[in-house]
């Protein structure tokens, strides 16, 4: 007995010694305490900082892995060619949350097989303006539909125990000067039009990690935003995974600290011993915050398995043929047909002779920025229409559009004032900043670089490098000049000491021009300089007066039966760091106008995050079908629709206007009198729910896309006890086609102390019905539905009384009506 007794003491003392938070059976959060417990101070502080550029950094005394990161959210693009799935919103236009689920699904995939622990995706700002850069990586203008797909999203890649990060939190609505600009809004349009996706992504999708923006919301900066991040995200939606900031986002490492940031990324730039310990040694900071933001990241570690299972990369990376299947249903369910004057579409197979022109035709298109991403292969536009009718004859227009990097050869640079010296004096140097001595001066007569690593100069490092090129423009004739720079990343031009592009900013390849009258002899001083961040180098630059033929163009056009013709922007054109413009690049509209001039039976292929200019040109198009950034089978999926083997259904997540003027942003998108701060004075008049209320209409209204099928709606029933609300219709295949067909389901409060829009999206449906068949649809309604912010409660709550609830084809097609009281 006393041999009994002591082993029984020695084994309970072995027990209370033992280490928690190597048992993978133990609680994930009595693992989390126990390893919490082992760390040091400055281990903690240094965990909080990223490390090596995509990875929380491991500790090997303890047994933590290091945690991988890579960019979407159309693609795990950080380690290689991988799927390139279509932009976001164009998985927002399928309406489609099954479809929205298979991608998350297919990233999780591509994501394990990359070793990946952390997705950052999905994007979920909302779509204000047409021309924000990253409008293609969100879904679109209405809170409901982006989180409802969002959650999808999020269930599907963390099913796969992938890590999915709900970015840019909040109100990053526009890419010009985002690091500076303050996105100004009361309470109640925050709670209602930015906030709902994430609050979604959190509360239903239980996200992983959120992501804090660049931008400030309210003159603070997100990442040190105490209201938004431990008022709202910790404390009303009990978030309680890690919240980590965009990449170069953090100002201020204490502030980031108490206003809520848990991991700085990509490195600990503020966040670090030399600022956090003498917070924390002075009582400025207190220990329990740091120990929250650790407990936050172990948590998420232990909860999706990471500790225990080894995430590794799998070599040689193959193209994944689910994963291609999901980028092709995508993409034929999210593209939009837009017009069909006289049944132009579809296309008939037995078609003789085709004109393929304009700029997007041929190569893989997609916007630019860091969802940017490159895969194994791809089908253009060209390739897809020569596969769906081999017997036809394709004429292909290429060059349509002169571009800019034809002209760098013949540019009239010269390396100093009378020099006959062809090219520019080229200083390279070993920073950012153009400081200091040049490691390197010569020469340069190209002009035009991409270097996917280090620049072919000695002492010249991968990241982190600048130049400066100088010289004379001595044109040989007297004319306007296009000045043209293309760059990755910051760039600025001056002619004659003058600034005639700014691009100092981080960003993707982005062209700029400017045009220049200059005199035929006459000498001109020019600057370029230019800084190279991270990641690959582009600079290129010409000088050119060029003479637009459209000849060939409009040749093909008339001797072909039906002319497909793309349009819009690609990488370079519209992508992150930057905005781009309402009109198409420069003379797209031009030759639009031309061939379909020279052929009325023209059909458009645009491709673009949002809405474009089109009053110039629309009307002389028969057909426009928008492609968004339709991913690597893009080619494959515009030809299924236009000649008919799948029938459109994609319909818009977001209102196009007529003109920019039209939108209710229009006065209050960009900073009019330079003091950093937008005001977001259309409240909660955001897209239709402002056009509802307006004399003015959109071009094409927000959920509106044509099939090549009809569709009947009818039985409208609505049912429920308090705010359990059970709505039922049906909906018939009338037409001549088998189609899916998209209804919304919107809802307004009748009589209201407050000002609510006229209606609110509040459920949808898509449906797939052959030629003939009906079936009934059930949208169920719960007290969200009919809640909004009450300011004065600091919550949402409703108010009982008679609302109605809308079924319609799209906003402004409303089909069945009918009253519901809710108490």
């Amino acid at each position: 007995m006393r041999y009994y007794i002591i082993f029984a003491a020695m084994a309970a003392s072995l027990s209370a010694n033992a280490q928690v938070y190597k048992d993978p059976k133990a609680q994930v959060e009595k693992r989390v305490e126990d390893l919490l417990s082992q760390m040091t101070t400055e281990e903690k502080i240094d965990y909080i900082g990223g490390y090596n550029g995509f990875y929380i950094r491991g500790i090997e005394r303890l047994g933590l892995p290091e945690i991988k990161m890579t960019d979407g959210p159309v693609g795990t693009r950080n380690y290689g060619k991988t799927t390139a799935y279509p932009a976001s919103v164009l998985t927002a236009a399928t309406w489609d949350a099954n479809l929205s689920f298979r991608l998350g699904e297919a990233l999780g995939n591509d994501s394990r097989e990359r070793g990946v622990h952390i997705l950052l995706a999905p994007g979920v700002n909302i779509y204000r303006a047409p021309m924000n850069g990253r409008n293609f990586e969100y879904l679109g203008e209405d809170p409901y539909l982006a989180g409802e797909m969002a959650v999808s999203y999020i269930k599907g890649l963390q099913s796969k125990n992938v890590v999915a990060t709900v970015k840019h939190f909040a109100a990053n609505n526009q890419e010009w000067d985002r690091n500076n600009v303050s996105s100004d809004m009361d309470e109640r349009t925050l709670q209602e039009i930015y906030l709902p996706a994430f609050k979604a992504a959190v509360t239903k999708g239980k996200v992983g990690a959120v992501m804090n923006s660049y931008n400030l919301v309210n003159g603070e900066h997100a990442t040190q935003n105490s209201h938004l991040n431990n008022d709202i995200l910790k404390g009303d939606w009990r978030f309680d995974g890690i919240l980590m900031s965009d990449w170069v986002a953090t100002y201020d490492g204490v502030a980031a600290a108490k206003g809520g940031l848990d991991l700085e990324m990509p490195s600990g730039e503020f966040m670090n011993r030399k600022n956090l310990l003498p917070a924390l040694q002075n009582g400025t900071l207190d220990q329990k915050v740091i120990d929250d933001k650790v407990r936050r990241i172990l948590r998420i570690i232990f909860r999706f398995g990471f500790y225990d299972t080894k995430y590794t990369m799998t070599e040689p990376l193959k193209p994944n043929p689910e994963s291609e299947k999901v980028a092709l249903d995508l993409a034929r369910g999210g593209m939009v047909l837009l017009k069909n004057e006289g049944n132009i579409l579809p296309i008939s197979k037995s078609v003789k002779t085709i004109a393929v022109i304009g700029p997007n035709s041929k190569g893989y298109i997609a916007g630019g920025g860091s969802s940017y991403t490159e895969p194994f292969h791809s089908t253009s536009l060209l390739d897809g229409i020569k596969a769906a009718v081999p017997g036809a004859t394709v004429n292909f227009v290429d060059n349509s559009i002169p571009q800019m990097e034809n002209y760098i050869a013949s540019s009239p640079f010269f390396s100093e004032k009378g020099s006959k010296t062809h090219g520019l004096k080229a200083e390279y140097f070993k920073n950012k900043n153009l400081e200091g001595r040049p490691v390197a001066t010569f020469t340069d007569k190209s002009m035009n670089h991409d270097w996917p690593g280090a620049p072919d100069v000695m002492g010249i490092p991968e990241d982190n490098f600048s130049i400066r090129f100088t010289g004379v423009v001595r044109p040989a004739k007297s004319a306007t000049y296009k000045f043209g720079v293309r760059g990755d990343d910051g760039f600025r031009l001056y002619v004659d000491e003058k600034l005639v592009i700014d691009m100092w900013a981080d960003h993707a390849p982005t062209l700029k021009m400017v045009d220049l009258p200059l005199e035929a002899g006459k000498e001109y001083n020019v600057r370029l300089e230019y800084y190279e961040n991270a990641g690959g180098a582009v600079i290129a630059f010409a000088v050119y007066n060029e003479v637009i033929d459209f000849s060939a163009a409009e040749k093909a056009a008339a001797n072909a039966d039906v002319v497909i013709l793309s349009a819009g922007f690609n990488m370079s054109g519209e992508g992150e760091g930057f905005d781009r413009s309402f009109e198409l690049p420069p003379y797209q509209e031009d030759l639009i106008k031309a061939v379909t001039k020279a052929n009325p039976n023209t059909i458009v292929v645009l491709y673009a995050g949002g809405n474009v200019a089109m009053q110039k040109w629309l009307p002389g198009t028969k057909g426009l079908l928008h492609a968004w950034y339709p991913g690597q089978e893009g080619g494959t999926a515009i030809a299924d629709l236009l000649f008919g083997t799948v029938n459109p259904s994609g319909k818009l997540p977001a209102s196009f206007e007529k003109r920019w003027e039209d939108n209710p942003t229009y006065d209050s998108y960009y900073d009019a009198d330079n003091d950093k701060r937008v005001t977001y004075g259309e409240g909660l008049n955001v897209g239709y729910r402002f056009y509802d209320n307006s004399r003015t209409k959109p071009q094409f209204p927000f959920g509106y896309g044509l099939s090549y099928t009809k569709f009947e709606y009818s039985d409208l029933k609505v049912s429920g006890k308090g705010t359990n609300v059970t709505v039922t219709y049906k909906i018939k295949n009338t037409g001549s086609y088998d189609g899916a067909e998209i209804s919304q389901v919107y809802v307004h409060q009748k009589e209201s102390p407050v000002y609510r829009p006229l209606k609110e999206l509040k459920g949808f449906n898509k449906v797939f019905l052959k030629k003939g068949e009906s079936k009934t649809i059930t949208v169920t309604l719960d007290a969200d539905a009919f809640s909004y912010y009450k300011a004065d409660k600091k919550a949402f709550g409703y108010d009982p009384g008679a609302f109605e609830i809308i079924v319609g084809a799209s906003s402004e097609d409303i089909r069945l009506k009918d009253d519901v009281k809710v108490k």
